[in-house]
């Protein structure tokens, strides 16, 4: 399936063939492992739920920042609902500057520092960030909630970054294994959005205190960084990923095997034809230029809505005051059902690679989702002030707007970001991830600024 994505005719000489088919190893006796590669999946997969399991977990704890924050809205002199209406707006804005600045960071320092330090520090910060998040739970704000506030988006800024750093190193690491795992990668991004969504569901339903609710939300958190850690630990020891590891490293530099050296570290001195200190950027950007645009324009419409617009959309039916109508209607309808939704385009993509990375229609159908911004104008969102029209009156409309919108943020997104590092030599295939989070990045620092505008013209 993947070997119809391979071009006809290829641009590359044969050592620097782009690497959209399993990587293979050109040294005397060179097996591959008997090892089954699901292990390296599963890993896979759970970095990928980490990565972005704490930003998804900033951004679903919605009943915690608002009763948080409820003070600090008046004692800033605030309209008493200002930053708990806009806070999404806030968080998303806050995290982009630091997102963009790391990233730029981690590709100078692509050849400088190994991947190895670069993904362990970022899982150490992570970690160390949220466990203040959880401390500050339990302590009353009531009498500083505006310097919590502050407090709570320099948290943001640094957690943002760490992500980034983590998420790009990681997609880099996995386009020296088969493409099956950077699609693991990214399908597990979107599955720690659901996860995300439905924990705070269950901590909705079962704490009677929102606190109690946060306490267990955020150790949960904590808890999974922890477990990124140690499965990052267990991959160099699977003989399956020290296959494609010693391959990816004979053939930048074929005197330095090295079996059982740290992952993703990069040759030693004694290489024969050691890389650049800094990646060449023009040959990377031209090859993925419109992948990168497509990467860029799938993550600009998906910000602007979600989770600024489509959380703020309510149930018709709020004055009759049920359940549904009023404490479930935003979690489900929003935030689980985009995750999931996100998480099944991206999971399709396991078995679907079309269109390929060089189609005219890749960029044609990412256009078409601009349409999703009037659809979720047009719904119930609420307050609104200026925009009083409200032609999508159903509970239904924004349940399937909130589908197609993640199912295709999924599905378009993962083949863009996918193909990206796979079309260009395999010795530029980790800087093209990084690349390719910057375009991803760049798209939700755009989309973040005109989600705060957008939110205050409707």
């Amino acid at each position: 399936m993947l070997g119809t994505m391979q071009p006809a005719a290829s641009a590359f000489p044969p050592d620097d063939e782009p690497l959209l088919e399993e990587p293979s190893v050109n040294r005397p006796g060179g097996r591959k492992p008997g090892e089954h590669p699901n292990g390296v999946y599963v890993i896979f997969f759970l970095l990928g739920i980490g990565s972005l399991l704490p930003w998804n977990f900033f951004i679903t704890a919605k009943h915690y920042w608002a009763y948080k924050l409820q003070n600090c809205s008046e004692q800033a002199g605030r309209a008493p609902s200002d930053l708990r209406d806009y806070f999404e707006s806030y968080i998303s804005i806050a995290s982009t500057v630091p997102s963009v600045l790391c990233l730029i960071g981690n590709f100078l320092l692509v050849n400088k520092v190994p991947a190895s330090v670069r993904i362990l520090a970022s899982l150490f910060v992570m970690l160390s960030v949220f466990l203040v998040i959880t401390v500050l739970v339990k302590v009353d704000t009531s009498t500083w909630t505006p310097l919590f506030f502050g407090l709570t988006l320099a948290c943001v800024a640094v957690v943002s970054g760490a992500s980034t750093v983590f998420s790009s190193s990681i997609l880099g690491l996995s386009s020296r294994f088969p493409m099956r795992n950077s699609q693991a990668l990214i399908s597990g991004q979107a599955m720690g959005g659901t996860l995300s969504a439905i924990a705070s569901l269950v901590d909705l339903a079962a704490a009677a205190n929102v606190t109690d609710s946060a306490l267990a939300y955020f150790l949960t958190a904590d808890i999974f960084i922890v477990v990124c850690i140690m499965v990052y630990l267990l991959l160099p020891r699977l003989q399956y990923s020290r296959y494609y590891l010693r391959s990816h490293q004979e053939s930048l530099s074929p005197a330095t095997a090295l079996p059982g050296g740290p992952v993703g570290d990069a040759a030693g001195p004694g290489g024969t034809t050691p890389l650049p200190s800094i990646p060449p950027l023009r040959p990377i950007l031209r090859k993925t230029a419109t992948l990168g645009f497509c990467l860029f324009y799938v993550f600009f419409i998906s910000i602007i809505i979600f989770p600024s617009l489509s959380s703020n959309i309510e149930s018709v039916q709020k004055a009759s005051g049920s359940p549904w109508s009023t404490k479930y209607f935003v979690p489900l309808t929003s935030f689980l059902l985009y995750n999931f939704a996100d998480w099944c385009g991206r999971q399709i993509t396991a078995w679907i690679q079309a269109p390929g990375p060089n189609s005219k229609l890749l960029p044609a159908l990412v256009l078409l989702r601009t349409i999703f911004l009037p659809l979720f104008i047009l719904s119930n969102y609420q307050p609104r002030a200026r925009i009083r029209t409200v032609l999508f009156a159903r509970d239904a409309y924004p349940v399937a707007f909130t589908a197609l919108l993640g199912l295709s943020n999924g599905y378009l997104g993962t083949l863009a970001i996918v193909y990206g590092p796979k079309i260009v030599p395999k010795e530029l295939a980790e800087a093209a991830g990084v690349v390719m989070t910057l375009y991803l990045v760049l798209g939700l620092a755009l989309g973040s600024a005109c989600s705060a505008l957008v939110v205050h013209l409707i």
